[in-house]
């Protein structure tokens, strides 16, 4: 082997030092490089992998052993990989590789996110681009077109997943777009209709007027918008107190353009009510002197101060229940809204903001829907998908509902309604995808029902219960997401996806739920896909039982998040792996997306989750904590780190964060990174130098090892309950800081330190020399295993560099600790050694700094003890503890060292300084019997 590691230079004989035992000292040596390299060496690693079939090798060594599964959630093949991606899939393969080494048969298979709005938006861009309407491509054509994008996507995006080291069955990979998916995604439909929890129904839900289609709650994010509020009188025409008849009831709003879907008031029945009168008003308030009004109590001041309201008598107070039965009027009556607006109580009206009453449009929010539906309101039909209002719509047809605030005050201060306006930045949904607003919007949609015969919120409830979540936290986040959520709205108006292919009878309105109709169907999609259900007329799928011009062929495509839901079926379970899962892995905004469909669809068909754990990670910010953005300019892309610093530094800085909560990058980051990675290597690194030429007949039996060897194997015995205990867990914080503590501080600044001398001097066959060899051998095997699920380009070549490039780390199995290696007594010795020798170094660093000495070995110390305490060590081992030339013992008060100038000559050898050095071989005894031995560098071992 070439390339000698020279770490200190106490091995190597001054220049004019006669004659030269430098090769009789056994100086490391390995082909191991000081240097990673990594962004040149990885790919040739990978393709080394490649071509000896890494991944079936893994499979081969797994057959029979006890199934794990981490089921992959999918990312969407829509762009480069971010590093979100890369953090979620390193976290996802250094736990499959962890518990593959830890014997488990760990079956990963990546899959693919392919259908939704994303990928269409870029395909219609397209057609804009050059001047085509989506809508005027054929449906077919326009789906093709969307599939080749998705399949260029997913094909770069694997490849930089690979490139990231992760090991998985990728020729075997699923995507929601193959012909199998999309056939499974239609007969898990299918299987909602036919238990009864489908159905079609009228009701709000986020609506993105600029993509026209509704969307799903992990499909909006908040930003801040600039609303114009408004208070507007409602005026009281009967019931109620009879004091109130002509006074006006305030409604305050942040959307004036649902003032044309206004069918009621609610109020509180607990809240305390005051009616005043005006008597003064500010210059330039729209308030009257003499007019009667009615706002909750506890907000009538800041109330009467934001409409310039200078003065008022109250005339009395109601409790919200008093005013059971009052009717109002629009404030747009005789322009078209000509209706009764009942006042109508609702436990969900608070004082927080705004007057204690609640303006309630049913077409444009859940809570007004509700409370609609309960007392029979109309629930109206005034806003189109593309957000403008409908041509039925009085005053406003035509106009677009975000550029309303202005018509609408202007009618309503025409026809006397408006008090006040004013604006309000505040947070407010927009869709993730086009960055746009969205609204709510009653529209026929199909739901998956939460309550009733089926109860989904009560076994998802009972299944969330049952689950493992890591961290705790995340219990409690999903439970209170499915507690309080409305039925579920799985239906899409667009043309990229799986269809929600069934049929309603024209006649009835209900959905035909026969399993031999939903059973064509899923054979066709089968071998033609989703297509087929518009390439093919309905009577192929309805057959012969039924006239195709009685029934109405959905066309709604299902939510995506119904489709990645279902991933569990046609990943798991269609493959005949475990289900359900034994984890789900994402980041924790998936409590409301992934984990929440995966779960509401899993129990709404098999009454259990398709997961036994659910591991969630942080978010990345940047290195003052701050959310990575385009315009702060302090993103990090995960191919810019691998080119420069090379996959292994991305992965180590994965494993080495606590994923728990979020996680910080940046360039200082990643140096600190680097910096970590090398003091890993190096340790490797001296350990492969120090095994050169290691064999078996080497290893001495456990308890012929001196006690600082059996101290080291009890610290791998701790730091392998730590391992396996994270397999257990699946909770990773802390234990690869923990080897790198282990690498750092004890073996590299001690231990190697300490036995260096005896690795270099020592003839090769004295049982000191052996009893080190044997335990780095156990460091060497231990550390190149323990660093394989994380660094899995330089493990492979540490394991290589010793054993053969036939062999791979990634085959073998974390090393089984003998349990005689766990010893607490040795370990609590052992920290109160390390406690006195700071001592000694302490004394000798001064020496040091005052000139007195250039290295340790140019010293002696006498350490003191009192004469009733047990000196732990003998002077010899004292002396190698310290690494000086020789320690005397004496008694003391307490335990004190005090160090001198070493008294005798220097060996040539070894480089101590002792007395019993021989004045022309320049030679110690220990030195003289080694040179004698006839053994060499080259010959030893």
């Amino acid at each position: 082997m070439s390339d000698t590691v020279t770490q200190t230079p106490d091995a190597a004989a001054p220049k004019d030092q006669a004659p030269d035992y430098r090769k009789t000292v056994f100086l490391p040596r390995t082909g191991f490089p000081m240097k990673g390299d990594l962004p040149k060496r990885e790919p040739g690693m990978l393709a080394a992998w490649a071509e000896t079939k890494l991944w079936d090798q893994v499979r081969g060594e797994s057959k029979g052993k006890t199934p794990f599964v981490l089921h992959d959630g999918p990312p969407y093949a829509n762009g480069h990989l971010h590093l979100g991606h890369a953090l979620n899939k390193v976290l996802k393969d250094a736990i499959n590789r962890a518990h593959q080494m830890a014997g488990f048969d760990a079956h990963y298979i990546p899959g693919w996110d392919c259908h939704g709005l994303p990928i269409e938006w870029k395909v219609e861009e397209g057609h804009r681009k050059a001047g085509r309407n989506k809508d005027e491509i054929p449906v077919l054509q326009f789906r093709a077109e969307c599939r080749a994008y998705a399949e260029k996507w997913l094909a770069i995006q694997a490849e930089e997943f690979k490139r990231l080291g992760v090991l998985g069955d990728w020729q075997n990979r699923y995507a929601t777009m193959d012909f199998t998916s999309e056939a499974a995604i239609a007969a898990e439909i299918g299987r909602f209709l036919m238990n009864g929890a489908l159905y079609r129904g009228l009701r709000p839900v986020m609506w993105s007027p600029v993509e026209k289609t509704a969307l799903a709650e992990a499909e909006i994010e908040y930003h801040d918008h600039k609303s114009v509020t408004i208070w507007v009188r409602f005026p009281v025409i009967s019931g109620g107190p009879a004091e109130i008849a002509g006074s006006s009831i305030i409604i305050w709003t942040t959307t004036p353009w649902t003032m044309p879907a206004n069918r009621a008031i609610a109020y509180g029945p607990e809240i305390d009510y005051s009616f005043i009168e005006v008597t003064e008003a500010a210059e330039g308030a729209r308030a009257k002197p003499g007019e009667r009004l009615l706002v909750a109590e506890a907000l009538l001041e800041a109330f009467a101060k934001e409409t310039g309201i200078a003065g008022y008598t109250k005339l009395g107070s109601f409790k919200g229940e008093d005013l059971a039965g009052a009717i109002t009027a629009h404030p747009l009556r005789g322009q078209g809204y000509d209706y009764d607006v009942p006042m109508l109580p609702a436990e969900y009206v608070t004082t927080e903001a705004g007057t204690g009453f609640v303006h309630t449009a049913p077409t444009h929010g859940e809570d007004d829907f509700i409370l609609g539906r309960a007392h029979g309101l109309e629930v109206p039909d005034t806003v189109g998908d593309d957000g403008t209002y409908n041509a039925w719509v009085p005053l406003f047809a035509g106009l677009h509902v975000f550029k309303a605030a202005d018509p609408v005050c202007a009618a309503l201060e025409a026809a006397g309604g408006l008090l006040h306006r004013n604006v309000l930045v505040h947070s407010y949904p927009h869709s993730w995808r086009s960055k746009a607003p969205v609204i709510y919007r009653a529209t026929p949609q199909w739901f998956i029902r939460m309550d009733g015969p089926e109860d989904i919120r009560g076994k998802a409830l009972a299944a969330i219960a049952a689950t493992k979540f890591i961290p705790e936290q995340g219990r409690n986040r999903i439970g209170s997401m499915v507690a309080g959520r409305p039925d579920w709205c799985v239906s899409r108006q667009r043309a990229w996806g799986v269809p929600i292919a069934i049929f309603v009878d024209r006649r009835t309105g209900e959905p035909l739920r026969d399993p031999a109709v939903m059973a064509r169907v899923v054979e066709f999609f089968k071998t033609e896909g989703a297509d087929a259900w518009y390439a093919r007329p309905a009577s192929d799928f309805l057959g012969n039982e039924y006239d195709a011009t009685q029934y109405e062929q959905v066309r709604d495509i299902v939510d995506v998040w119904f489709e990645s839901g279902s991933t569990h079926a046609f990943v798991l379970e269609a493959r005949g792996m475990p289900w359900p899962a034994d984890l789900y892995l994402e980041g924790s905004d998936q409590h409301r997306g992934w984990f929440h469909s995966s779960l509401l669809e899993a129990v709404g068909t098999r009454g259990v989750a398709p997961f036994k754990a659910v591991l969630t990670h942080g978010f990345l910010v940047d290195e003052q904590g701050r959310k990575m953005s385009k315009s702060l300019g302090n993103g990090v892309e995960p191919q810019d780190v691998i080119e420069k610093y090379g996959a292994d530094i991305l992965r180590l800085w994965v494993m080495s964060s606590d994923a728990r909560d979020d996680l910080s990058i940046g360039p200082e980051i990643l140096k600190q990174q680097g910096e970590l990675y090398r003091r890993l290597r190096n340790t490797l690194r001296w350990l492969l130098g120090s095994l050169d030429g290691f064999t078996d007949s080497e290893i001495l039996p456990y308890d012929e090892l001196p006690e600082l060897e059996r101290w080291v194997l009890h610290r791998l015995s701790e730091l392998d309950s730590l391992l396996r205990g994270a397999v257990e867990s699946h909770d990773w914080t802390g234990v690869y800081p923990a080897i790198h503590h282990f690498c750092a501080t004890d073996l590299s600044a001690y231990y190697f330190d300490v036995r260096k001398d005896a690795l270099y001097c020592d003839r090769p066959d004295s049982l000191r020399r052996r009893a080190v060899r044997t335990v780095l051998d156990q460091l060497h095997r231990c550390l190149a295993t323990w660093l394989a699920p994380v660094l899995v380009f330089t493990a492979e070549e540490a394991w290589q560099t010793r054993f053969g490039t036939e062999t791979s780390v990634h085959t073998r199995q974390f090393p089984t600790i003998p349990a005689e290696w766990r010893n607490e007594a040795l370990a609590e010795k052992w920290t109160r050694l390390r406690d006195i020798r700071r001592l000694g170094t302490t004394k000798l660093e001064a020496m040091r700094q005052g000139g007195q000495i250039g290295a340790s070995l140019q010293a002696d110390v006498t350490l003191g003890f009192p004469a009733d305490t047990d000196t732990l060590l003998s002077a010899a081992d004292w002396a190698d503890m310290l690494i000086v030339s020789t320690v005397s013992l004496t008694t003391a008060d307490s335990i004190t060292a005090e160090a001198t100038v070493a008294s005798g000559e220097k060996c040539a050898r070894c480089w101590r300084v002792l007395p019993e050095v021989d004045g022309t071989t320049k030679l110690c005894l220990r030195c003289t019997d080694a040179v004698a031995s006839g053994l060499t560098c080259q010959t030893a071992g």
